[in-house]
């Protein structure tokens, strides 16, 4: 499975009073384990260090994220981000710009979202976007 690992489920993996066995933690680290493509984005890794303090923390996040393949998004995914927020709102439903631009990236790319973010579940019912459930 190709998986893109949302910022919610990178910050349980990465705090040392995270339960380990909180199922999206034990699934990316499975992923991680079996050598299952794992993959990330700028706004990801920039969410990430946003929360961290100290030099130390950060810079063992920089060298982790350099082993995961990267994903930079073009002119198409914000025009389906776009597309995703607007369809979102007609159906009441509120989401973030990150979410809606993450979500493309996934469609286009034909990822498996992890995430613990309740916007990204209320995406998948509008979109094709698929959502790992434990």
């Amino acid at each position: 499975m190709n998986l893109f690992v949302d910022t919610s489920v990178w910050s349980l993996a990465l705090r040392r009073d995270s339960p380990p066995l909180a199922p999206h933690v034990a699934f990316v680290r499975n992923a991680l384990g079996a050598g299952d493509a794992v993959f990330t984005t700028g706004l990801v890794l920039q969410e990430l260090l946003q929360g961290v303090s100290g030099p130390k923390f950060r810079e063992a996040i920089v060298q982790r994220f350099a082993a995961l393949p990267f994903l930079v998004p073009e002119r198409e995914d914000h025009v389906r981000a776009a597309t995703v927020h607007t369809a979102c709102r007609h159906k009441g439903i509120q989401v973030t710009t990150i979410d809606t631009l993450l979500a493309a990236l996934c469609i286009r790319h034909g990822l498996t979202m992890l995430s613990t973010d309740q916007d990204l579940a209320h995406i998948a019912r509008i979109e094709p976007l698929k959502v790992w459930k434990p």
